[in-house]
């Protein structure tokens, strides 16, 4: 059911109206039923931008001490620091804020099973797959889960959000690397800024199999980049069910997906300190801009913030070891390296961050050396020297001539998608 949907062609929704609709949602629960427990899954700080921190806020603002947990869905992420819980979850006491171990938290609901696996996937992959969430969704009595979370192009489910964020956001380790596996096997290019995909598909399935008696409601954003360099709320949608998504992945569509007429030969994007640390993570600057670029073109990453290279220990150090070197070589390496076999999650992203070799990235760290960048298959640039160059203090979204140059500057990738008219088509 769609208990609410606003969305706004100009500007954006502030937080009144924000605080307005989530009144009338909980008042809305309330009248159905009893609340006295509640559970909340928001993204964790690399998804910053979502408003998911605010609405966190503000439920907490309304239900109180109702809200006896805050899990953010880290997937495989790093837990967030205090610094960041507090930023990004203002007034929310920090002792409510429970951090996901996607290795020990989980608990397996069923499976979805190897025949499944090859409908869903072509034929392309050949094993079963997991659903796994937290166990405290399933085995703690809860009156209302709510799961907030921002819809945007994505590279692994063609849209974020929805089941994702439970099925991923809180699942373990052979839920996230299968799944993960899944979309890397069939194309992300032909995946990205689908409302539908594989690994959407999959995930509807086993959320509606095995999840389908747990007390969701999901709380769906769609935010776009202002011209600004800042961020606008264009939608908010709230519902129990698949409808929710489906409209705010048609807006997310609108908003989010930026068609080229011509590819640019160079694209420079700022990764931003707080919200990106490391490749993992920032990495979002080559998904997102891949089907722009054109052949032979630079993709120039500036990442003041960046200082590892996976969001866990497990990750970096299997980055560090095979790099970014393309589909057939980490297909290899799978086939005789036990350890990489056993994350196929790290695979899959050792996929997504590699050119093919069809254009080149220079990444330009805050805290990596020229040994670590060019250790996993990238160029090096020096921050100082490519900062002084493109000021970012000065650029516009989008192109820019720069000493006779001309270069196409994105501020945030995780706020889109951007591609060729010709390259990308909606399926």
């Amino acid at each position: 059911m769609l208990y609410y949907e606003e969305s706004t062609e100009k500007g954006s929704l502030d937080e009144a109206a924000i605080e307005s609709i989530l009144k009338n949602l909980i008042d809305k629960i309330s009248n159905e039923k009893l609340i006295k427990r509640v559970l909340i899954l928001p993204p964790d700080f690399t998804r910053f931008h979502s408003r998911a921190g605010l609405i966190t806020q503000l439920l907490y603002e309304i239900l109180q001490d109702k809200i006896k947990m805050i899990l953010p869905a880290l997937g495989t992420h790093y837990p967030m620091s205090v610094e960041q819980k507090t930023e990004m979850f203002k007034n929310v006491p920090l002792g409510i804020i429970k951090d996901h171990n996607h290795k020990t938290d989980v608990i397996e609901l069923g499976r979805i099973s190897r025949e499944e696996m090859l409908e869903i996937s072509g034929g392309k992959v050949d094993y079963d797959w997991p659903v796994q969430v937290n166990r405290t969704l399933t085995e703690d009595d809860w009156d209302l889960i709510i799961s907030v979370g921002q819809v945007v192009p994505h590279e692994i489910a063609g849209m974020a959000n929805y089941t994702k964020n439970t099925l991923v956001g809180t699942g373990g380790k052979e839920c996230i690397d299968k799944s993960h596996f899944l979309g890397a096997s069939c194309d992300m290019e032909k995946i990205m800024g689908q409302i539908s995909s594989p690994v959407r598909e999959l995930l509807n399935r086993g959320s509606d199999r095995f999840l389908k008696d747990l007390p969701i409601v999901y709380i769906q954003t769609v935010v776009a980049p202002d011209e600004a360099g800042g961020t606008l709320l264009k939608g908010l949608f709230i519902g129990d069910d698949q409808e929710c998504y489906y409209k705010a992945a048609h807006l997310a569509q609108k908003t989010n997906i930026f068609l080229l007429d011509r590819c640019p030969s160079k694209i420079v994007v700022l990764l931003d300190s707080d919200e990106y640390k490391s490749t993992w993570v920032g990495n979002k600057s080559i998904y997102r801009t891949r089907l722009a670029l054109s052949d032979d073109a630079e993709l120039v990453i500036l990442a003041p913030g960046l200082h590892c290279f996976g969001e866990n220990q497990s990750a970096d150090k299997l980055i560090r070891r095979f790099g970014y070197k393309g589909t057939a070589y980490v297909a290899d390496c799978i086939k005789k390296d036990a350890e990489l076999a056993d994350n196929l999650g790290t695979a899959s992203h050792l996929i997504h961050g590699s050119s093919e070799g069809r254009f080149r990235i220079t990444y330009c760290p805050g805290d990596l050396s020229r040994e670590e960048i060019e250790g996993v298959g990238y160029n090096y640039g020096s921050l100082e020297e490519y900062s002084a160059k493109y000021d970012v203090s000065t650029l516009n979204e989008g192109w820019n001539i720069i000493e006779g140059e001309e270069i196409f500057y994105i501020s945030n990738p995780g706020l889109g998608l951007w591609a060729s008219r010709k390259r990308f088509q909606l399926s």
